[in-house]
């Protein structure tokens, strides 16, 4: 069972996400998601996190837009979910899906090295029985 804060970040982002697509209509919202709602236990704070697709340039014009349409969100949510407070809303960029995306470019990156690597050295194959392991293939000395 999830705690009353962790149930209401989660309506808190639903609804902000219903709301920039369907309600807010200022440009520089762009491609915006948001990514996760922390709530205060007190319910008086809530961090949103979001994405944005796009350059610095495109990131930068998301904050200014949700920086006016905050208090549009605000009144919407505490609406909306049926707080008697509407929570204050802080919006930060969530940079840990760039860095996801970064390390699995990398991880691709060495798969395709690792791939050209053995296409051009492939490994000879095996013979039965003439390696240079001993049977059973255990290097080390037995104990005494």
């Amino acid at each position: 069972m999830h705690s009353r804060p962790e149930r209401v970040a989660d309506q808190i982002r639903q609804e902000i996400t219903t709301l920039l697509v369907r309600e807010v209509h200022d440009p520089g919202v762009g491609f915006v998601t948001i990514t996760r709602v922390t709530v205060t236990a007190d319910l008086q704070l809530a961090r949103v996190y979001y994405t944005v697709i796009g350059d610095i340039q495109a990131r930068q014009n998301t904050a200014k837009a949700l920086g006016r349409v905050n208090p549009f969100l605000r009144r919407q949510v505490a609406h909306r979910i049926k707080l008697r407070r509407a929570p204050e809303l802080e919006f930060f960029y969530d940079d840990s899906v760039a860095g996801a995306q970064r390390i699995e470019e990398l991880l691709e990156d060495v798969r395709e090295e690792r791939r050209q690597y053995e296409l051009a050295n492939p490994e000879p194959a095996a013979e039965d029985g003439d390696g240079d392991q001993p049977e059973g293939g255990d290097k080390t000395p037995p104990r005494k």
